[in-house]
C-alpha cells in the first residue's frame, strides 16, 4: 500500500530531514546535518527513525573499522572514543583444508594497520549520543513502513510517481489478519523536505524507492553474501586482543564464494563467523551448517576451547561494488550506506564507507537550503558529485574487479584478485560485473549433490533453535506475518521439490518449516524466529517471499554484534 500526503488523517510530525535507519550512515548524516547547521547559522530540524527497540539492536557486522570515516566526521573522537575499541595488532590470511591450513600472503587491500575491531552496535549507540547532543531527534522502535508521496506538488517529470515527502511509521497493535486490535495505534506521518534512506542492505523502503524511480537502470546487478556470526567469551590464555584471522577454503566448496573471520577484541571477546556468497548454485548448501562445521577446524576450535558462546546473529551484506550502486538520489531524498551498497568487498569493510556516504549526502542536502527551503522533490545532486571526487570512490573503484572475479570459482577468483591487488591496482582497462540476481543462480536439486552435515554437539556446534535463543528475539505472536507472499504459497509449493525446499536451509533462523500431511506439504512460517537478515527476500528462487518490517521494536536485540 502506498500513502499519499494529500488527504491523510494520521497524526503528523514535520522535519526538514528525516533519516530512516540508525546505523553508521544514518547517524553520520544526522551528525553532519547538525554540524553544518551550526556552522552556517541555518539549523535544520532532523530526526532519525530506527526499527529496532534500541539503537544497535538490529546491527550486526564483523567488525573491523577503518577510522577514516570517524576522522572526517568527528576529528576529535579519540578524546572520548566508543567503548571496547580494540586496535588491530596483527592480521593473517589462511587457506583451510579439512584438518590443516596454509598461510597466504596478505593482500594489500586487507592491510588492517591503523584499524580497530569493535561492536557495530556499541559504535552506533555512541554515535547516537553524539547526534542527540547536537539536537537530533532519534526515535527507536519506529519503523519507516511506507513512503509518503506528494503527487500534487510534483513537477512534470514525476507527475505519475510523485515525489517523496517523508514516511509513515508502522502501525502498532494490528492482529494477524491485519484488523486493528484492542491496543491499535496508527502510524505517524513524518513529513520531510528530504528523506535519507539508511536502512542497510536490502532495505524494504529503499528497494521500493529504487523500483519506483528505476534507480538501477544503469547499474550492474547487486549481489549479496550472508554473514552468520557468533560472539564468544574466551579464556584469558587464549585471548589475543587485536588479532585478526581471515580464512578461505574449507568447508565451502570451491564453487562457492566466501570465507571465515575470527577477531579478538575487548577484554575476553572473540567475534567469529562465516560469510557465504548468495550466488551459490546448490540448493542443498546450508550457510548456517557450514559455519558450524567451520568452527570444528583445529585452527578455530583451539581458540574456543573452554569458551562460552554468548551471542548469535546473521545479516546479508552487499557485494556488488561501485558498478552496482544505483542512482543515489531520487526526488525528495537519497540512498546512503549499505541501502545503496557502499561496502567494499575487496577490503572486507563498510563502516567507514557508510559514514563517509552519510556525511557527503548530508552536506549536499544542507546545500539545498542555501537560498531558502528547497522545492518539493528537489534532488541533492551534489551528493554523487562529491562521491565521484572523493577518496572513498577511488578506494571502491580500485577494488571493483575482485569480488566479480569469483563468479568463475575460487581458483580463478584468487588468481584475478592477486593480479588486481599486486599488479593492476585498479588500473585494469576492463570492469567485471556480477552475472545477475542471486536467486537466479540456484539450480534444480536434481542436478546437484546433497550435502551431509554433522549433527551439532551442543558444545562447539549448535542447532538453529539453540542459536536463535541467543539473539534475544521479540515478536508479538499475534501481529501480521511480515514475511509476505503476494502471490500466495502456490509457487513455493509447486517449486519446493524442484529446489529441495531450499528456504529451510538458506534461512539461518529456521523460519520456514514444511509440514507433511495428507496431500501436499504445508508451509509454516515461524515469523517470530526471524533475525531480519533479509536472505529469503534475496535467495528465494521463485521470488515469492517479500520481507516487510514487522511492528517497531520487533526482532533481534543484539548487544555486542
Amino acid at each position: 500500500m502506498e500513502t499519499i500526503v494529500a488527504g491523510s488523517e494520521r497524526e503528523s510530525l514535520t522535519y526538514d530531514v528525516a533519516i530512516i535507519g540508525a546505523g553508521p550512515a544514518g547517524l553520520a548524516a544526522a551528525i553532519r546535518l547538525a554540524q553544518v547547521g551550526t556552522e552556517s547559522g541555518r539549523e535544520l530540524a532532523v530526526c532519525v527513525l530506527e526499527k529496532g527497540a534500541d539503537i544497535g539492536a538490529h546491527l550486526l557486522s564483523g567488525a573491523v573499522m577503518d577510522p577514516a570515516g570517524l576522522d572526517a566526521l568527528l576529528p576529535h573522537w579519540r578524546d572520548a572514543p566508543p567503548p571496547n575499541l580494540t586496535p588491530v595488532r596483527s592480521s593473517a590470511l589462511r587457506y583451510l583444508s579439512a584438518d590443516g591450513d596454509l598461510s597466504l600472503a596478505q593482500p594489500r587491500s586487507l592491510d588492517d594497520a591503523g584499524c580497530f575491531i569493535l561492536s557495530i552496535g556499541q559504535l552506533c549507540r555512541w554515535l547516537a549520543q553524539q547526534a542527540e547532543a547536537l539536537g537530533v531527534d532519534i526515535f527507536p522502535g519506529f519503523v519507516g513502513a511506507e513512503p509518503l508521496y506528494d503527487v500534487e506538488n510534483a513537477d512534470q517529470l514525476y507527475e505519475h510517481e510523485g515525489v517523496v515527502a517523508g514516511v509513515v511509521s508502522g502501525d502498532m497493535g494490528r492482529m494477524q489478519d491485519g484488523a486493528p486490535g484492542p491496543r491499535f495505534e496508527p502510524g505517524t506521518e513524518i513529513i520531510a523536505k528530504q528523506t535519507l534512506l539508511a536502512e542497510g542492505a536490502r532495505g524494504s523502503l529503499s528497494e521500493r524507492i529504487i523500483a519506483r524511480y528505476d534507480l538501477r537502470a544503469d547499474s550492474a546487478p547487486q549481489s549479496y553474501c550472508l554473514g552468520v556470526k557468533e560472539v564468544w567469551r574466551v579464556e584469558p590464555g587464549r585471548h589475543q586482543a587485536g588479532e585478526i584471522l581471515h580464512s578461505l577454503g574449507w568447508p565451502l566448496d570451491s564453487a562457492v564464494y566466501g570465507g571465515g573471520f575470527l577477531y579478538h577484541w575487548g577484554d575476553d571477546r572473540v567475534s567469529l563467523g562465516l560469510v557465504s556468497g548468495l550466488d551459490y548454485a546448490n540448493p542443498y548448501l546450508d550457510p548456517f551448517a557450514e559455519m558450524q562445521r567451520w568452527k570444528t577446524h583445529p585452527r578455530i576450535a583451539g581458540v574456543l576451547k573452554g569458551a562460552t558462546r554468548i551471542g548469535y546473529g546473521a545479516r546479508v551484506l552487499v557485494e556488488g561494488g561501485p558498478v552496482a550502486l544505483p542512482k543515489l538520489t531520487f526526488p525528495g531524498g537519497a540512498l546512503i550506506g549499505d541501502a545503496a551498497g557502499f561496502l567494499n568487498p575487496a577490503r572486507l569493510k563498510g563502516i567507514h564507507a557508510a559514514i563517509l556516504s552519510g556525511k557527503m549526502a548530508a552536506e549536499a542536502v544542507a546545500e539545498l537550503w542555501r537560498d531558502g527551503a528547497p522545492e518539493p522533490g528537489e534532488e541533492a545532486l551534489g551528493y554523487p558529485q562529491k562521491l565521484r571526487h572523493s577518496a572513498l570512490w577511488a578506494e571502491l573503484w580500485r577494488g571493483r574487479n575482485i569480488r566479480p572475479g569469483f563468479r568463475w570459482g575460487r581458483w580463478s577468483g584468487m588468481l584475478n584478485a592477486a593480479l588486481e591487488d599486486r599488479v593492476l591496482r585498479g588500473r585494469a582497462p576492463w570492469t567485471l560485473r556480477m552475472a545477475g540476481e542471486d536467486r537466479a543462480a540456484l539450480r534444480p536439486a536434481a542436478s546437484c549433490a546433497p550435502i551431509d552435515y554433522p549433527q551439532p554437539d551442543g558444545k562447539l556446534t549448535f542447532s538453529r533453535a539453540d542459536s536463535v535463543y541467543l539473539a534475544n528475539l521479540a515478536h508479538r505472536d499475534d501481529q501480521p506475518i511480515h514475511l509476505t507472499r503476494p502471490h500466495g504459497d502456490a509457487a513455493l509449493t509447486t517449486h519446493g521439490a524442484a529446489f529441495a525446499r531450499a528456504e529451510t536451509r538458506y534461512c539461518p533462523a529456521g523460519v520456514y518449516v514444511w509440514e507433511e500431511g495428507e496431500g501436499d506439504a504445508q508451509l509454516r512460517i515461524q515469523a517470530a524466529n526471524c533475525l531480519h537478515c533479509k536472505c529469503c527476500d534475496i535467495k528465494d528462487p521463485t521470488g515469492t517471499i517479500v520481507w516487510t518490517p514487522p511492528e517497531g521494536g520487533s526482532g533481534p536485540h543484539y548487544t555486542e554484534m
